[in-house]
């Protein structure tokens, strides 16, 4: 527990709330925030922030590291007025959704506030972003190509 009375939420369910958030809506987080019983009042620390990130890869998964080439990210750093901080980064150019992924992932940090959080927001985005790769994997799989040789009777 936190000074504040608050069970604080612990580091790996934490990423994966970010993780989350980075991946929602605009409208989504827009109405994972209306779910909450009011509107929390907040400050910037940091941004929000437009940039850049080099986006690494590797051959093979394991092999040697290479640039792949540049993203466009923004970020977002906010305080609560209780003295919860949220962070966010997101591709794209949306500040405003930078904005909201960070007060709801500070706002998640509170073990009252998650539950709503978690049922009104983080539930069904989980079912979106896995039918998206569940079609993804179909569309991928439908496009498949099984290569073969086959041995002619000449040798």
């Amino acid at each position: 527990m936190d000074g504040a009375g608050n069970e604080a939420v612990m580091p790996e369910p934490r990423k994966r709330i970010a993780d989350l958030l980075a991946r929602a809506t605009l409208g989504e987080l827009q109405t994972g925030l209306a779910s909450l019983d009011a509107e929390p009042t907040y400050s910037l620390i940091r941004g929000p922030e437009t940039g850049l990130v080099m986006v690494r890869g590797r051959i093979g998964g394991g092999g040697a590291a290479f640039n792949l080439g540049e993203a466009t990210m923004s970020r977002a750093s906010i305080r609560l007025e209780d003295g919860r901080i949220g962070h966010s980064y997101r591709l794209g150019t949306d500040r405003k959704a930078a904005i909201l992924a960070a007060i709801l992932e500070a706002e998640s940090q509170k073990a009252s506030s998650l539950a709503v959080i978690e049922q009104a927001l983080l539930v069904p985005l989980t079912a979106r972003l896995a039918k998206e790769s569940e079609t993804l994997q179909a569309e991928t799989v439908a496009t498949k190509v099984d290569f073969f040789t086959m041995v002619r009777g000449e040798d």
